[in-house]
Order: structure tokens, then sequence, then C-alpha cells
């Protein structure tokens, strides 16, 4: 039998879209730099999983002038506590300073303590009478209405204040300040406040759509399931083919994989015919839910992290020109629509 050779580029995909920028992205972006004065801690969130695709210019641009704590969440589902990943760990930390760090797991009630640590000790530097406010942010669907809840739950012992989905733009509105540490003799109360998730302008490249796509930060409608299986399938090759082994041997034919998941778990159409398309959605979920491997798809190092830090200006830029010409093209279909009816 030959010895299987996983791929080890995934192919450019053009075709893909390269923005998801949606109006109430910029709507809330634009409600939170209004009401910034108010706030003394911007906790932003990014994917365990994608630590460097998930990070989003736009917050470091209009969020400016406050401290600033970067939680990494999602940790358990792209984490084995190895050594790799306490050594890449350490790196990401070392290259967002002077931002604090910390990694964060729904799962692992010690993280949530750790955020809640730093959030009391904040408080306790700024020695407000009312209180200290932080704002939630990050791009959609990675994880901040989750942490808010878990914060809360473990701060003041109260229900969960958040909706919460497995898909993107649950959140679409800021929300109300919602308390998470009670004040003591120390410090006043901590209150921290959800926002709708902000999605970059422009994604550099096809890759990096691929990667926010398949962690859930876009709608699994806007990238045909069977693309985001394959570009799973890649990455699972490479990281150990055996976790799809019970549905057939390694493969880089995603159809091979879909149909042969589709026979097993029932996801059959008229006629005994798999369902790729509903494999394909299942497969994908498998994957998020932690069941198919836990893994990173960000190469993340010392030149993919300094990398990210030059290419901000021209993501803004390039998302800048496309805004600008979409309205160019919004307005010139008026005043064709408008010379129709004349």
């Amino acid at each position: 039998m030959a010895t299987f050779v996983p791929r080890r580029v995934y192919p450019t995909l053009d075709s893909l879209p390269r923005s998801y920028f949606l109006g109430h992205h910029r709507a809330g972006l634009n409600k939170m730099r209004s009401i910034l004065s108010q706030i003394d801690l911007v906790v932003e969130c990014r994917d365990y999983r994608i630590p460097i695709t998930s990070r989003n210019p736009l917050f470091e641009e209009d969020l400016s002038g406050k401290e600033r704590l970067i939680v990494y969440t999602k940790q358990d589902l792209g984490s084995n506590g190895s050594q790799a990943d306490t050594e890449r760990e350490q790196l990401i930390r070392d290259s967002q300073s002077p931002s604090s760090v910390l990694y964060s797991s729904y799962r692992d009630k010690s993280s949530i303590r750790k955020i809640l640590s730093f959030a009391r000790i904040h408080a306790t530097s700024k020695n407000s009478l009312l209180g200290s406010r932080a704002m939630v942010v990050g791009m959609p669907n990675v994880g901040k209405s989750t942490l808010l809840n878990g914060l809360r739950v473990a701060g003041v012992h109260r229900g969960k204040a958040a909706h919460t989905g497995a898909q993107p733009g649950v959140t679409r509105k800021l929300g109300t300040s919602v308390k998470i540490i009670e004040n003591s003799e120390e410090h006043e109360a901590v209150y921290l406040m959800d926002t709708p998730g902000v999605f970059v302008p422009y994604v550099p490249n096809p890759e990096a759509m691929l990667k926010l796509a398949l962690c859930g930060s876009v709608k699994d409608t806007i990238i045909a399931p069977e693309t985001l299986a394959d570009y799973l399938l890649f990455h699972l090759n490479i990281y150990n083919p055996i976790v799809y082994e019970e549905f057939t041997s390694p493969t880089n034919d995603i159809i091979e994989v879909l149909n042969a998941i589709a026979r097993k778990t029932g996801r059959l159409q008229k006629g005994g015919i798999p369902d790729t398309e509903a494999s394909a959605l299942w497969m994908v979920q498998r994957w998020r839910n932690g069941h198919l491997g836990r893994f990173i798809l960000d190469e993340v190092n010392e030149a993919t992290l300094k990398a990210e830090s030059g290419s901000i200006g021209k993501s803004l830029n390039q998302g800048r020109k496309i805004v600008k010409e979409q309205r160019k093209l919004k307005a010139k279909q008026k005043r064709l629509s408008t010379s129709d009816i004349i």
C-alpha cells in the first residue's frame, strides 16, 4: 500500500469573497468610539485557533488610548496543553506588549478567574467612585458574549446576561453594562459592556477568509460548505488523519470523506445519494466543537507575528478603497435608475 502524502499547500481560491464588513459592524464601531471616554479598559477577544487572523486592526485604530487586555478565547479548542502550545502562547504574549494577554476557555473556570483578577487589580488602580467600566470587543463569533456570561456567573454569581449562538451576528447593538465584580473596601464595582462583532474591512488573502469562515466568523452560507470541509481536511491531514479514521482511510479527496460521513451518519438524499452539503456542515461543526482534533490554523512564529503588524495599514487602506468604490457604484446605479424613470 502506498504511503499517504498530505497536501502541503492549499490552492489559492481567488473567487472567494474578501469582506464581510456589514452595516451594523460600522454602526457598532461608531457607537463604541462615541462612548470611549466612559470606558477605562478595552477587553479585545481573539480566537485562539487563529490568533493572527482574528486580530482586527480597526480596534487599535478607532479605540486607541485606552488600556487593553487581549483575551484569546476557545483555548480548549486549539490547545492540547503541550510544550509547543505553551511556547507559542508565550511568543504571542511577548509580541502583544505592552498590552496584557490572557488565554481563556469557557470550560476552564480558572482562566475566567484570572480575567476577573486582572479586572479587579485594574479597578483598584483607577480608584473611581463610579466603578470601573470595561468594554469587550472582537471579530464576529469569537466568544465575546460567552466570556461576558462566564465572568458574570463567576464574579457575581448571577445568570447569563448576553445571548449567544453558533452563527455570527447574534449581538448587533451595544448592550447595557453588566456587573461582573462587586464593590469592596479596596475598589468599586466593575462593569462590562457587550458589543457586536466587527469584521475587518478587507481580508488580505483568500486563505485568511477560509480560516475566519471555518472558525465561524462569517455565516456558513457565505462560502460553500464543501469548500470549508476541504480546507478543514487539508489541516486534518497535516495534524493527524487518524482523527477521521472511523469514516475512511487517509485521503486528500474531500468527496470521498463526505460520502463516507453521509453513509455513516445517515445523511442521505432520496435514492441513497450522499448529501455532501449536509455532511460538510456536520464535519465542520464537529471540528468547531473540538471533536476532530484540537489545533490552530495560523502558523505562529516570530516572522509571522512581525508580518502581522506590518500588514495592518494595507488591510485598512484596501478596505477604505473598496468602501469608496462601493459608494461610487451605488451612486451611479441610483443615477441610472433615476434617469430611467425620467
